[in-house]
């Protein structure tokens, strides 16, 4: 009998069931059009909110640090790899989210792996809306804290949750932890509520902002700034392969934080430094946000704009209030087949499905971006009007 049978048995339940991931390989530079499997298609897809992926600024910054730095690290942080460009990165950083420090990683993934096990452990506990992103729930399993699940942005669970389980005079650490942005909806995170709770509860507080950075607050400056909490949450999450353009994670909060995650947090330690090319790049990315809100208002009119033309079109969009846009359609099998009818039009929209998303709501998310130009918005919103037609959805 072949020993890996059962994988080719969950190939093919996944297979029946509509929820086997399907990978389409893009050959060209991110952009509103992209060139995928062949076809040039206009792009849906790319978390590129603002267009820096393919920034001209971006691209020299990387080629000037490959000339001095070389490629790879070679190195952890904490031996040989940390260079004056991770320090320039964190200092800018630091600035522009209004902190004492950052400490940047190698993704976003790694940096919620860091920070998590590095503040709590078996003794502890966790509260944790229960639609937060992978990367909080696999850092919450590895720090071996209790998780304790609240109802999605409910703050009223969140604080019945806080009542039932944490004693005002416990010397157990308490950490609440939210996405600022929910990736598949596009819903926002009560953070303002979420804060009172905190800290009438003595919890820590840390939000994975990772779609709110370059998106919500003064020019992009994140949930914690859009809702003007600065000093009221102990530690931000952030990512760099979103807005920012390039690859690469981030930590920011108090001086103390920082320095304890520089002694604890194993991604930091235990695994090589974000490459130099990749660091200039996000610095670059950095200083066009400081010089110029025109990117981020230019997303929103764009977001804005598309979403109504879907709802007028009779798409339910869910209830995002953010540039994403979920295209809620329900089966799998469905989005599956919507996706490729896109595809085949010249769209480039992929489908969602479990166990991404709960089962029965699968959708199309849509990620429009400031490169987008009107007419490219509705040809889009056209061929999703053209296919939604033939497969009964509006």
């Amino acid at each position: 009998m072949d020993r890996l049978q059962f994988l080719l048995d969950e190939r093919e339940r996944l297979e029946q069931a509509g929820l086997r991931v399907g990978i389409r390989t893009v050959e060209s530079a991110q952009g509103a059009w992209l060139r995928v499997d062949g076809r040039r298609v206009l792009n849906f897809s790319s978390n590129n909110y603002l267009g820096l992926a393919n920034h001209p600024r971006l691209a020299e910054a990387a080629r000037k640090a490959i000339d001095r730095y070389g490629m790879g690290p070679a190195a952890v942080r904490s031996i040989a790899g940390t260079l004056r460009l991770h320090t320039e990165l964190e200092e800018k950083l630091a600035r522009f989210k209004g902190v004492e420090a950052t400490l940047s990683f190698q993704s976003g993934f790694c940096a919620n792996l860091a920070a998590i096990p590095a503040l709590v452990g078996r003794e502890d506990l966790v509260f944790s809306d229960e639609l937060n992103h992978a990367s909080i729930i696999d850092g919450c399993r590895l720090s071996g804290a209790p998780v304790i699940r609240y109802a999605h942005c409910d703050a009223a669970s969140l604080e019945q949750a806080l009542a039932e389980n944490r004693r005002p005079d416990s010397r157990q650490r308490a950490l609440i932890v939210t996405d600022g942005v929910f990736s598949m909806d596009g819903d926002v995170a009560p953070l303002g509520a979420i804060a009172e709770l905190a800290e009438r509860h003595g919890a820590l507080l840390m939000v994975d902002d990772a779609h709110g950075e370059g998106v919500l607050g003064r020019g992009g400056r994140g949930a914690v700034d859009h809702f003007g909490l600065h000093g009221r949450v102990d530690v931000e999450v952030g990512t760099l392969s979103k807005a920012f353009g390039v690859v690469g994670g981030f930590v920011a909060g108090r001086r103390v934080v920082i320095d304890h995650l520089r002694q604890k947090g194993r991604p930091f330690l235990f695994s090589s430094a974000l490459p130099a090319a990749d660091t200039a790049a996000a610095v670059a990315a950095v200083e066009i946000l400081e010089e110029s809100d025109a990117l981020v208002r230019k997303l929103w009119d764009n977001a804005r704009y598309f979403k109504e033309r879907m709802n007028r079109a009779g798409f339910d969009t869910g209830a995002s209030e953010t540039p994403i846009t979920p295209v809620m359609l329900g089966e799998a099998g469905r989005a599956q087949e919507f996706s490729r009818r896109l595809f085949e039009r010249g769209v480039f929209a992929m489908a969602l499905a479990f166990p991404t998303v709960p089962m029965g709501k699968a959708r199309i998310r849509v990620m429009v971006s400031a490169v987008h130009e009107r007419e490219d918005l509705d040809a889009g919103v056209g061929i999703f009007v053209e296919v939604g037609r033939q497969l009964g959805v509006v």
